[in-house]
């Protein structure tokens, strides 16, 4: 590792900008960025940070790690750290959630480090140990929201382990301050949770929200942090579209026709104190909204059909894993079959004409799973996940990447910094 008083001289050697461009003309016509990514970080194959080498190869020969068996799917960025999650779908994973110290590496592959511990990081220690974390959410309260799912597998395989458990980390002490076990009615046989996003509303740490995607049970799930309770919202608008079940990524076809609700994003607070959850299905071209004052409400939320509003469709080859809007309302997506990630600014009415692409690649690209804004730099991950699961990996080959870059830098040029969107002020299109 590299101490963290290396000279900027080593640091812009070590760090390789990448020149992603964009040169091609599709559906999207001129609206293309042309900003360099920065690589930050890229592996072949994840490693971890045992505490010697001897305790990493007693953990191969037992089979409690099999470095081929790592995927790296979700992100965040708390001061100097960079969260890495990485599921449980096979044997040999030490550790789901991770952390890679930014002071201390400055690029390259470095290895990842249990988050808080690796005492916490035990499979199957209902209540003790985290088995299987997908997304994961910082909040301006230094609180790391970090979902166990309990299971190990993936698809067929998938076992239990544990119930669906809300853990929410102090990052200044790195303990746990809450922990909530979701309700049996908050679930269903086919429950599977990978994403969430968090609401901090107008009344301060404790005037927090959590939205839990059920991608395959078709539901939503709320926590409120006062009330420490949850309830469950069903509607049509979280199931797939039977029409774009099908996938063409990184050479592979496949089909994944039942992925409903999967990416969320929440926009900056509005003047009626509320924010809006923009959600989308998996297996949707299409975006989908409703206020938080909805959900933020059991007794609203059980008769509020009308009050979700659907957006124009994307356009073609538009399934996306992951979304994120940062405080002046600008929205990025990953646009998986592209190998590309859009943006939106959110005082334009939601149509194609007003997306841009902000980054693409079809070789560094491959699968962009997760995406964060910190402040005002674009962070995302690639990790060729339909390889991982449906193919293999070459693990002789750069599996997975993570770029930056300045979000400014990403939509110069592009709708997305339309100078004239200014002068309208901070009433966004759907509040009107």
């Amino acid at each position: 590792m590299r101490p963290p008083h290396a000279t900027l001289a080593v640091i812009s050697a070590l760090l390789l900008t990448v020149a992603i461009f964009i040169g091609e003309t599709n559906a999207w016509g001129k609206n293309l960025g042309h900003a360099a990514l920065l690589e930050r970080f890229s592996w072949n194959i994840l490693d971890f940070a045992y505490p010697d080498e001897l305790s990493r190869q007693l953990a191969i020969a037992r089979g409690e790690y099999i470095p081929e068996n790592g995927l790296p799917v979700g992100i965040e960025i708390w001061k100097n750290k960079l969260f890495v999650s990485v599921p449980r779908w096979k044997d040999g994973i030490p550790a789901t959630l991770n952390y890679i110290s930014l002071d201390a590496n400055v690029g390259g592959a470095p290895k990842l480090t249990p988050y808080p511990n690796w005492a916490l990081n035990e499979a199957g220690a209902c209540g003790q140990g985290l088995t299987t974390v997908y997304r994961i959410h910082a909040d301006q309260c230094d609180r790391l929201w970090v979902l166990d799912t309990g299971t190990l597998g993936i698809g067929n395989t998938t076992v239990q382990a544990c119930p669906y458990t809300l853990n929410v980390f102090d990052l200044t002490t790195d303990k746990i301050v809450r922990q909530y076990k979701l309700r049996p009615e908050d679930t269903n046989a086919n429950t599977f949770i990978a994403n969430i996003a968090v609401d901090l509303g107008k009344g301060g740490c404790d005037d927090a929200f959590a939205y839990m995607s059920d991608e395959l049970g078709y539901g939503l799930i709320v926590y409120s942090w006062k009330d420490h309770t949850s309830w469950r919202l069903t509607h049509s608008y979280f199931m797939p579209d039977p029409l774009a079940g099908d996938y063409n990524i990184g050479g592979l076809n496949f089909q994944w026709g039942d992925e409903g609700i999967f990416g969320m994003s929440l926009s900056p607070i509005a003047a009626d104190g509320y924010r809006t959850l923009f959600f989308h299905p998996l297996s949707s071209n299409r975006e989908f909204a409703v206020s938080t004052r909805i959900l933020r409400s059991s007794k609203l939320s059980e008769d509020s059909y009308h009050e979700f509003k659907y957006l124009p469709e994307r356009g073609p080859l538009s399934h996306s894993t992951a979304s994120v809007m940062d405080g002046n309302g600008l929205q990025f997506f990953t646009l998986i079959d592209k190998n590309a990630v859009g943006c939106w600014n959110s005082r334009l009415p939601y149509t194609p004409a007003n997306h841009a692409i902000v980054a693409k690649h079809d070789e560094a690209l491959v699968f962009p799973a997760d995406v964060k804004v910190h402040d005002g730099v674009l962070w995302f991950i690639s990790d060729r996940m339909p390889n991982f699961l449906i193919s293999k990996l070459d693990y002789n080959d750069i599996n997975f990447r993570i770029f930056t870059v300045p979000v400014e830098d990403a939509v110069a040029g592009t709708v997305c910094e339309d100078p004239s969107i200014a002068k309208q002020g901070r009433v966004l299109w759907w509040r009107r």
